[in-house]
């Protein structure tokens, strides 16, 4: 069995760890709000989701906005603009609780009653890889049922524990060559 890969790239591989394509097909998933929170419009957006209920306050505060009521009205109102720092911080906030509420909803449309999700593996890019140096990877596919950890991973934002997790659940069921798809171009959900 392979171990993990230590130095890829050496030879000109490209790729992306498939854990953070994970990550990036879940935000997707997750229909975060498209207008950059610099703009008034994104912040606008990121503010009414932060503080629509007493619910949304509390996971916002828990989630690091900690500005006063006081100082959050007068952005709705367009009295005063956040700084820099706490434009960050809102958009910090408003992803944690994005990630929160949904995650309920994905593991649902994941899992699929057992029947799980069908993820496609791309393999690297071994274009700039002489010859010789070159492997035969294939285009793959599984079938993922049990999405419970990668989810709860996700949410929390534990990118190293999500890789862990991706590798020790998901990749790992390819065979015994798994570790040429712990780094791939592309991941594709079929939800």
């Amino acid at each position: 069995m392979p171990d993990r890969v230590i130095d890829f790239g050496k030879f000109g591989a490209r790729g992306i760890k498939g854990h953070e394509l994970v990550a990036r097909q879940l935000d997707e998933l997750a229909g975060f709000v498209v207008t950059p929170v610099v703009q008034r419009r994104g912040l606008m957006a990121r503010l009414n989701y932060l503080t629509r209920t007493a619910h949304a306050r509390a996971a916002a505060r828990e989630a690091g906005l900690t500005v006063t009521d006081r100082t959050i009205k007068a952005w709705l109102d367009g009295k005063r603009a956040p700084s820099r720092r706490n434009l960050e911080r809102i958009e910090a906030a408003y992803r944690a609780v994005r990630r929160e509420n949904v995650a309920r909803y994905l593991l649902g449309r994941l899992n699929r009653q057992g029947r799980g999700t069908r993820v496609e593996f791309h393999p690297l890019n071994q274009s700039q890889v002489v010859r010789p140096l070159q492997r035969v990877v294939e285009y793959r596919y599984l079938n993922v049922r049990r999405w419970d950890r990668i989810v709860e991973a996700w949410t929390v934002g534990d990118y190293d524990r999500l890789d862990d997790i991706w590798v020790a659940d998901v990749v790992q069921d390819l065979g015994s060559q798994w570790g040429q798809y712990e780094y791939v171009s592309n991941l594709g959900f079929s939800v």
